[in-house]
């Protein structure tokens, strides 16, 4: 059952929680995401089937929750994540964050190591508003963003604009710029055949963190989704080994 919150911010925030035994499961989607989608779905009939607690939400802009997709970015999001794990998650919680959702759970992580249990990454895509965005924009395109306030990219049949407030606000939530402890066990799932996050990136992490407890499992074959029937048991079974 969805339920709505408001966040400090004033954002009206959807989400569904699931009563049971902690540390609870935090599930943070990824960009164009929401909480309804495959991963977060097969995660709640987990925890369903273990008695865990389990909470997922709609990051503002995205699903069911308020503001407009393109008036929203990094800062939006993250302080949506915050007041979850703060006003709604109950005790320590073990984040699991897909892809943009991954970036948001290192800076959880980074900012309230008290709370977090347990870090699951999945194809996470740190710092990719200036390392897969603004990396990719010609000398044009970076000077209309700049002076205009965005930059119209053609994907497809229809132009897709980006917002400089996407790329000027990714840059004060930079994670691979500046140290990033993890003193929690951390385990981060990347898919060889991601075309959206390049599998170096999670070699790159792994190296960047800090922390005696980081592994990373590269998984041949697996795209960017990481929904295959074989890459969401890998999920619950990485969760079944961090709570044993």
């Amino acid at each position: 059952m969805t339920e709505f919150f408001t966040t400090p911010e004033g954002h009206r925030i959807a989400y569904k929680k699931r009563a049971g035994s902690g540390p609870g499961v935090l599930f943070l989607h990824g960009l164009h995401s929401d909480m309804n989608g495959d991963k977060a779905e097969a995660l709640d009939a987990w925890a369903a089937e273990k008695g865990r607690a389990f909470l997922r939400f709609d990051c503002s802009g995205h699903g069911e929750s308020s503001e407009q997709y393109p008036d929203t970015s990094i800062a939006d999001w993250y302080a949506d994540a915050k007041a979850v794990l703060n006003d709604l998650a109950e005790g320590p919680q073990i984040l699991v964050g897909s892809s943009m959702g991954g970036w948001l759970a290192l800076l959880l992580a980074r900012e309230f190591p008290q709370k977090v249990a347990a870090l699951v990454t999945v194809a996470a895509a740190p710092d990719f508003t200036e390392d897969g965005y603004f990396a990719s924009f010609t000398e044009d395109q970076k000077t209309a963003l700049m002076e205009q306030g965005y930059v119209d990219l053609q994907y497809g049949p229809q132009p897709y604009r980006i917002m400089k407030k996407f790329i000027v606000d990714g840059r004060d939530h930079f994670v691979m710029r500046d140290p990033l402890p993890l003193p929690m066990p951390t385990r981060l799932l990347q898919g060889t055949a991601d075309r959206s996050v390049p599998p170096d990136w999670a070699v790159k992490l792994l190296h960047h963190a800090q922390g005696d407890d980081i592994r990373l499992n590269m998984v041949k074959g697996a795209d960017h989704r990481f929904s295959a029937p074989e890459n969401i048991a890998l999920i619950k079974a990485t969760l079944d080994d961090l709570l044993a």
